[in-house]
Protein backbone atom coordinates (compact mmCIF):
# COMPACT_ATOMS: atom_id res chain seq x y z
CA UNK A 1 0.00 0.00 0.00
CA UNK A 2 1.39 3.35 -1.29
CA UNK A 3 -0.53 6.10 0.30
CA UNK A 4 -2.66 6.22 3.16
CA UNK A 5 -6.19 6.46 1.26
CA UNK A 6 -5.41 2.73 -0.20
CA UNK A 7 -4.69 1.71 3.41
CA UNK A 8 -7.28 3.26 5.26
CA UNK A 9 -9.79 2.16 2.76
CA UNK A 10 -8.73 -1.53 2.13
CA UNK A 11 -8.60 -1.84 6.33
CA UNK A 12 -11.81 -0.06 6.95
CA UNK A 13 -13.64 -1.79 4.13
CA UNK A 14 -12.37 -5.20 5.24
CA UNK A 15 -13.52 -3.95 8.59
CA UNK A 16 -17.09 -3.19 7.37
CA UNK A 17 -17.71 -6.38 5.66
CA UNK A 18 -16.61 -8.52 8.78
CA UNK A 19 -13.05 -9.82 7.70
CA UNK A 20 -11.20 -7.71 9.67
CA UNK A 21 -10.86 -6.05 13.30
CA UNK A 22 -10.88 -2.68 14.57
CA UNK A 23 -7.38 -3.18 15.60
CA UNK A 24 -6.26 -3.66 11.87
CA UNK A 25 -8.02 -0.87 10.53
CA UNK A 26 -5.84 1.08 13.45
CA UNK A 27 -2.68 -0.81 13.06
CA UNK A 28 -2.39 -0.10 9.02
CA UNK A 29 -2.83 3.55 10.29
CA UNK A 30 -0.27 3.63 12.90
CA UNK A 31 2.40 2.50 9.46
CA UNK A 32 1.58 6.03 8.31
CA UNK A 33 2.15 8.25 11.43
CA UNK A 34 1.97 8.15 15.31
CA UNK A 35 -0.73 10.46 15.10
CA UNK A 36 -3.82 10.53 13.27
CA UNK A 37 -6.97 13.31 13.42
CA UNK A 38 -9.97 13.25 11.73
CA UNK A 39 -11.92 16.99 11.02
CA UNK A 40 -15.49 17.80 9.47
CA UNK A 41 -14.48 20.58 6.81
CA UNK A 42 -18.17 21.86 6.62
CA UNK A 43 -21.22 21.22 8.94
CA UNK A 44 -22.97 18.85 5.78
CA UNK A 45 -20.04 16.82 6.47
CA UNK A 46 -20.57 16.64 9.89
CA UNK A 47 -23.82 15.60 9.74
CA UNK A 48 -22.72 12.80 7.45
CA UNK A 49 -20.36 11.29 10.11
CA UNK A 50 -21.47 12.57 13.33
CA UNK A 51 -17.92 14.91 13.71
CA UNK A 52 -18.44 17.73 16.03
CA UNK A 53 -19.24 21.19 14.44
CA UNK A 54 -18.79 23.88 14.26
CA UNK A 55 -16.43 22.80 17.15
CA UNK A 56 -12.98 21.78 15.36
CA UNK A 57 -11.22 19.81 17.84
CA UNK A 58 -9.57 17.10 16.54
CA UNK A 59 -11.06 13.56 16.84
CA UNK A 60 -8.07 10.70 16.90
CA UNK A 61 -7.59 7.25 15.37
CA UNK A 62 -10.36 5.51 17.40
CA UNK A 63 -13.01 8.14 16.25
CA UNK A 64 -12.16 7.70 12.50
CA UNK A 65 -13.37 3.97 12.58
CA UNK A 66 -16.95 5.91 13.45
CA UNK A 67 -16.77 8.29 10.76
CA UNK A 68 -16.19 5.56 8.90
CA UNK A 69 -19.41 3.64 9.68
CA UNK A 70 -21.51 7.10 9.78
CA UNK A 71 -20.10 7.63 6.84
CA UNK A 72 -20.69 4.44 5.44
CA UNK A 73 -24.68 3.91 6.21
CA UNK A 74 -26.01 0.70 6.16
CA UNK A 75 -24.54 -2.12 4.71
CA UNK A 76 -25.22 -3.21 1.40
CA UNK A 77 -23.22 -6.08 0.62
CA UNK A 78 -20.95 -3.91 -1.28
CA UNK A 79 -18.21 -1.59 -1.05
CA UNK A 80 -18.88 2.27 0.40
CA UNK A 81 -14.97 2.91 -0.12
CA UNK A 82 -13.48 4.07 -3.49
CA UNK A 83 -9.97 5.55 -3.49
CA UNK A 84 -9.40 8.45 -6.14
CA UNK A 85 -5.73 9.34 -7.32
CA UNK A 86 -5.95 13.23 -9.36
CA UNK A 87 -4.01 15.52 -10.64
CA UNK A 88 -3.98 18.26 -12.80
CA UNK A 89 -6.02 17.69 -16.17
CA UNK A 90 -7.37 14.49 -14.53
CA UNK A 91 -9.48 14.18 -11.72
CA UNK A 92 -11.85 11.07 -12.67
CA UNK A 93 -14.11 9.89 -9.66
CA UNK A 94 -14.13 13.82 -8.32
CA UNK A 95 -16.69 16.41 -8.26
CA UNK A 96 -15.20 19.03 -10.56
CA UNK A 97 -14.87 22.45 -9.35
CA UNK A 98 -14.69 22.06 -5.40
CA UNK A 99 -12.61 22.18 -2.30
CA UNK A 100 -12.38 18.95 -1.79
CA UNK A 101 -11.17 18.01 -5.35
CA UNK A 102 -8.48 20.91 -4.98
CA UNK A 103 -7.26 19.53 -1.73
CA UNK A 104 -6.98 16.12 -3.40
CA UNK A 105 -4.92 17.16 -5.97
CA UNK A 106 -2.81 18.84 -3.38
CA UNK A 107 -2.67 15.60 -1.93
CA UNK A 108 -2.63 13.27 -4.77
CA UNK A 109 -4.76 11.25 -3.26
CA UNK A 110 -8.57 10.98 -1.47
CA UNK A 111 -11.04 8.41 0.10
CA UNK A 112 -14.41 8.65 -1.25
CA UNK A 113 -17.01 7.22 0.97
CA UNK A 114 -20.51 7.11 -0.33
CA UNK A 115 -23.36 6.60 2.26
CA UNK A 116 -26.06 6.18 0.07
CA UNK A 117 -29.05 8.25 1.05
CA UNK A 118 -27.22 9.80 3.45
CA UNK A 119 -25.29 11.46 1.15
CA UNK A 120 -20.90 11.18 0.43
CA UNK A 121 -17.98 12.45 2.16
CA UNK A 122 -14.42 12.67 0.83
CA UNK A 123 -11.53 12.27 3.16
CA UNK A 124 -8.07 13.90 2.00
CA UNK A 125 -4.69 13.15 4.25
CA UNK A 126 -1.82 15.82 5.02
CA UNK A 127 1.33 14.76 6.91
CA UNK A 128 2.53 16.97 9.14
CA UNK A 129 6.53 16.83 10.17
CA UNK A 130 9.01 17.99 12.37
CA UNK A 131 10.76 20.95 11.40
CA UNK A 132 14.06 20.09 12.99
CA UNK A 133 14.81 16.44 11.74
CA UNK A 134 17.63 16.63 9.57
CA UNK A 135 16.14 15.23 6.72
CA UNK A 136 13.16 17.54 6.76
CA UNK A 137 14.69 19.67 4.00
CA UNK A 138 14.39 16.59 1.71
CA UNK A 139 11.04 15.94 1.09
CA UNK A 140 10.48 16.67 -2.34
CA UNK A 141 14.41 15.36 -3.03
CA UNK A 142 13.94 11.80 -4.41
CA UNK A 143 17.43 11.48 -5.14
CA UNK A 144 18.53 11.34 -1.61
CA UNK A 145 16.63 8.45 -0.26
CA UNK A 146 15.96 9.61 3.21
CA UNK A 147 12.87 11.19 3.75
CA UNK A 148 11.38 12.75 7.08
CA UNK A 149 9.27 10.59 9.54
CA UNK A 150 5.79 12.12 9.84
CA UNK A 151 4.64 13.09 13.31
CA UNK A 152 0.92 13.12 12.35
CA UNK A 153 -1.37 12.25 9.76
CA UNK A 154 -4.89 14.78 9.66
CA UNK A 155 -8.07 13.73 7.87
CA UNK A 156 -9.98 16.37 6.44
CA UNK A 157 -14.16 15.06 5.89
CA UNK A 158 -15.60 17.06 3.26
CA UNK A 159 -19.30 17.37 1.78
CA UNK A 160 -19.66 15.43 -1.63
CA UNK A 161 -22.71 17.20 -3.74
CA UNK A 162 -22.57 13.94 -5.95
CA UNK A 163 -20.74 10.76 -6.62
CA UNK A 164 -19.69 10.54 -10.36
CA UNK A 165 -20.06 7.51 -11.85
CA UNK A 166 -16.97 5.03 -10.72
CA UNK A 167 -14.55 4.40 -13.65
CA UNK A 168 -14.69 0.48 -14.36
CA UNK A 169 -10.82 -0.71 -15.16
CA UNK A 170 -10.65 -4.37 -16.28
CA UNK A 171 -7.37 -5.77 -14.01
CA UNK A 172 -6.40 -8.39 -16.65
CA UNK A 173 -6.42 -5.43 -19.21
CA UNK A 174 -4.41 -3.27 -16.76
CA UNK A 175 -2.32 -6.03 -15.84
CA UNK A 176 -0.98 -6.78 -19.49
CA UNK A 177 -0.27 -2.69 -19.55
CA UNK A 178 2.06 -2.53 -16.91
CA UNK A 179 4.06 -5.23 -18.24
CA UNK A 180 4.83 -3.63 -21.19
CA UNK A 181 5.35 -0.49 -18.70
CA UNK A 182 7.89 -2.77 -16.27
CA UNK A 183 9.97 -3.68 -19.65
CA UNK A 184 10.22 0.21 -20.14
CA UNK A 185 10.80 1.63 -17.16
CA UNK A 186 13.62 -0.90 -16.94
CA UNK A 187 15.09 -0.05 -19.64
CA UNK A 188 15.17 3.68 -18.76
CA UNK A 189 16.91 3.16 -15.88
CA UNK A 190 19.80 1.15 -17.93
CA UNK A 191 19.98 4.21 -20.06
CA UNK A 192 19.97 6.70 -16.45
CA UNK A 193 22.60 4.14 -15.16
CA UNK A 194 24.93 4.49 -18.81
CA UNK A 195 24.85 8.57 -18.57
CA UNK A 196 26.03 8.56 -15.17
CA UNK A 197 29.72 9.25 -13.70
CA UNK A 198 31.98 7.76 -11.32
CA UNK A 199 31.32 10.88 -8.97
CA UNK A 200 27.74 11.01 -9.24
CA UNK A 201 25.34 9.59 -6.49
CA UNK A 202 24.54 6.05 -5.54
CA UNK A 203 23.86 3.59 -8.13
CA UNK A 204 19.91 4.37 -8.98
CA UNK A 205 19.16 0.52 -8.47
CA UNK A 206 19.53 0.95 -5.01
CA UNK A 207 18.09 3.76 -4.65
CA UNK A 208 15.25 2.49 -6.28
CA UNK A 209 15.15 -0.92 -3.91
CA UNK A 210 15.19 1.67 -0.98
CA UNK A 211 11.99 3.29 -2.40
CA UNK A 212 10.24 -0.49 -2.72
CA UNK A 213 11.69 -1.26 1.12
CA UNK A 214 9.76 1.34 2.82
CA UNK A 215 6.32 0.71 0.59
CA UNK A 216 6.42 -3.00 1.69
CA UNK A 217 5.82 -2.49 5.41
CA UNK A 218 2.45 -1.72 4.14
CA UNK A 219 0.23 -4.78 4.17
CA UNK A 220 -3.23 -5.69 2.93
CA UNK A 221 -5.90 -7.86 3.81
CA UNK A 222 -5.40 -11.59 3.75
CA UNK A 223 -9.03 -11.77 1.31
CA UNK A 224 -7.19 -9.68 -1.53
CA UNK A 225 -6.99 -11.23 -4.70
CA UNK A 226 -3.28 -12.54 -5.72
CA UNK A 227 -3.52 -11.26 -9.10
CA UNK A 228 -4.42 -7.45 -7.73
CA UNK A 229 -1.43 -7.78 -5.19
CA UNK A 230 0.81 -8.87 -7.77
CA UNK A 231 -0.41 -5.64 -9.62
CA UNK A 232 0.37 -3.75 -7.26
CA UNK A 233 3.75 -4.82 -6.55
CA UNK A 234 4.52 -4.34 -10.34
CA UNK A 235 3.51 -1.12 -10.37
CA UNK A 236 5.35 -0.05 -7.15
CA UNK A 237 8.42 -1.45 -9.03
CA UNK A 238 7.57 0.83 -11.90
CA UNK A 239 6.41 4.21 -9.76
CA UNK A 240 10.18 3.52 -7.55
CA UNK A 241 11.76 3.75 -10.85
CA UNK A 242 9.38 6.80 -12.34
CA UNK A 243 10.63 8.38 -8.68
CA UNK A 244 14.07 7.75 -8.67
CA UNK A 245 14.60 8.68 -12.51
CA UNK A 246 12.66 11.75 -11.66
CA UNK A 247 15.45 12.77 -8.64
CA UNK A 248 18.32 12.18 -10.63
CA UNK A 249 17.87 12.70 -14.44
CA UNK A 250 18.69 16.64 -14.02
CA UNK A 251 22.38 15.84 -12.54
CA UNK A 252 22.95 12.01 -13.57
CA UNK A 253 22.48 12.39 -17.63
CA UNK A 254 25.33 13.90 -19.38
CA UNK A 255 23.70 14.26 -22.65
CA UNK A 256 20.60 15.88 -23.81
CA UNK A 257 19.66 12.78 -26.13
CA UNK A 258 20.04 10.50 -23.41
CA UNK A 259 17.74 12.49 -21.16
CA UNK A 260 15.10 12.89 -24.04
CA UNK A 261 15.39 8.69 -24.49
CA UNK A 262 14.79 8.35 -20.91
CA UNK A 263 12.05 11.04 -20.49
CA UNK A 264 10.26 9.62 -23.49
CA UNK A 265 10.15 6.53 -21.84
CA UNK A 266 9.24 7.33 -18.38
CA UNK A 267 6.64 9.84 -19.25
CA UNK A 268 3.30 7.69 -20.22
CA UNK A 269 4.15 5.27 -17.29
CA UNK A 270 2.83 7.57 -14.70
CA UNK A 271 -0.80 7.47 -16.33
CA UNK A 272 -0.11 3.09 -16.42
CA UNK A 273 1.02 2.81 -12.87
CA UNK A 274 -2.39 4.93 -10.99
CA UNK A 275 -4.65 3.06 -13.74
CA UNK A 276 -3.26 -0.45 -12.95
CA UNK A 277 -3.10 0.77 -9.19
CA UNK A 278 -6.98 2.16 -9.10
CA UNK A 279 -8.26 -1.23 -10.52
CA UNK A 280 -6.14 -3.53 -7.65
CA UNK A 281 -7.59 -1.62 -5.17
CA UNK A 282 -11.27 -1.98 -6.63
CA UNK A 283 -10.60 -5.49 -6.90
CA UNK A 284 -9.24 -5.95 -3.23
CA UNK A 285 -12.03 -3.34 -2.11
CA UNK A 286 -15.20 -5.99 -3.71
CA UNK A 287 -13.44 -8.82 -2.78
CA UNK A 288 -14.06 -8.38 0.82
CA UNK A 289 -17.67 -8.73 0.09
CA UNK A 290 -17.51 -11.72 -2.24
CA UNK A 291 -15.97 -14.47 0.69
Amino acid sequence: MWCPSVSLSVWANAWLAGVAAPDDVLDALSLWAPRHSVTAYDSVAADRTGLPWPDLTDAGAVSMLQTLRTAAGPITGEPAMAVALPVPGDVRGLPAGTQFTADAITAGEALIVDGGGRGAVGLVPEFTYDESDPDYDHTDDESTGHYPEPISLAWTVYSMPAVPPREHLDLGHEEYQLRSAVRAAADALVTLRAGMTSSDVADPRGLVEQVLESARLHRAPDHAPERALRVLENAAHVDAIITVSSGLMPIGLQSSSAMQIANDALRPLVGVVRSARMAAVSAILQSAWRR
